[in-house]
């Protein structure tokens, strides 16, 4: 599954733009899905079937966008002008490769140099609206031969394996996701289901309310990338979840309460199975889930993650070993969802 993410994660896809990996996507997971559906939004929905139906449909999913740029103007003289198309912390931008427009032209996101700064400004860390992306063209009329306004641009940052069985790319969040599912379609399933690799989730899980509206699922399976607090600066309470303790299973968040029946019961075939997990203790952001959860009816959903330090930056960071174990926690959710309903 390492070469898988890997490959992936090399992939464009600011929200708006997933076309690039739900094509890589597509040809990943063709010999294995029964069915595939791109609908108008542009999530890809692919039916797997086992070796019997199921009471009613379960929903895995997985967003395909990564945090990204929009492209808002081109100056005069050949800089892009940009706006976040997801939570990003201009404090993280400063320096940072960059792939812009179709083309992928080469840049880096600059602002004026220190020596050209005033005392005041020193003082405070950059906004975005005083960042911009230098491909190296002289002109706008230059510049645009490689992106105009309303482009996409995205973090140019290689996969480095590093450390204590790290890795580090762009995207990790949530291409690890995306990995798992294939990995688990590659498998085969029990009972018929759903993988939704959804568009948009970093503004706001649009591409998963259109597909969650579409299968109207009885039980769903989020899986994402979270928020590792295990570094300097976080005081121990504040630490929502730590690499190298397994799978992260989420109670709440800001879209979704789960259902603590449904996530004891799931848990607790874990710990008979040595499957490593801990809770998520915090309640901020929130996933597809959110979208998921209200479809129909209403559905149980179980919120599962792989702890990523730095994410929404250039360099997320993944543990391998969690990765392994959020595998293993989906197979499970995935094999005993309706089993007491």
């Amino acid at each position: 599954m390492k070469e898988l993410l890997k490959e992936l994660c090399a992939m464009s896809g600011a929200p708006g733009y997933e076309d690039e990996i739900r094509q890589r996507i597509q040809e990943h997971i063709r010999p294995y899905a029964d069915q595939m559906i791109v609908d108008p939004l542009g999530n890809l929905l692919a039916l797997k079937k086992g070796k019997a139906p199921r009471k009613a449909p379960m929903m895995v999913c997985a967003h395909m966008d990564e945090v990204g740029f929009l492209i808002t103007r081109v100056t005069e003289d050949g800089m892009f002008k940009l706006a976040a198309a997801g939570g990003v912390d201009p404090r993280v931008l400063v320096g940072r490769r960059m792939e812009v427009g179709p083309k992928k032209a080469k840049g880096v996101i600059s602002l004026k140099a220190i020596h050209l700064t005033t005392p005041e400004e020193r003082k405070q860390a950059p906004g975005l609206d005083t960042l911009y992306i230098d491909i190296g063209a002289s002109s706008k009329k230059e510049a645009e031969q490689f992106a105009r306004a309303g482009d996409f641009a995205t973090f140019d940052s290689r996969w480095v394996e590093f450390g204590d069985q790290r890795v580090k790319s762009k995207a990790i969040d949530d291409r690890i996701g995306c990995a798992v599912m294939i990995k688990l379609m590659e498998e085969g399933v029990d009972r018929d289901t759903w993988f939704v690799f959804a568009v948009g989730e970093e503004i706001g899980s649009r591409g998963a309310k259109a597909a969650a509206s579409f299968i109207k699922p009885r039980w769903g399976l989020v899986v994402e990338g979270t928020t590792a607090g295990d570094v300097p600066g976080v005081a121990e309470h504040e630490v929502s979840c730590r690499q190298g303790k397994g799978a992260v299973v989420s109670l709440a968040d800001r879209g979704s309460v789960y259902d603590r029946d449904f996530v004891r019961r799931l848990t607790g075939l874990a710990d008979e199975q040595g499957i490593r997990w801990q809770y998520r203790a915090s309640m901020n952001g929130s996933t597809d889930a959110g979208a998921m959860h209200l479809a129909g009816e209403g559905s149980q959903v179980f919120g599962l993650a792989a702890p990523v330090r730095y994410i929404h930056s250039a360099s997320n960071v993944l543990y391998w070993p969690d990765a392994e174990e959020v595998l293993k926690m989906a197979r499970l959710v995935i094999k005993e969802a309706e089993q007491d309903d």
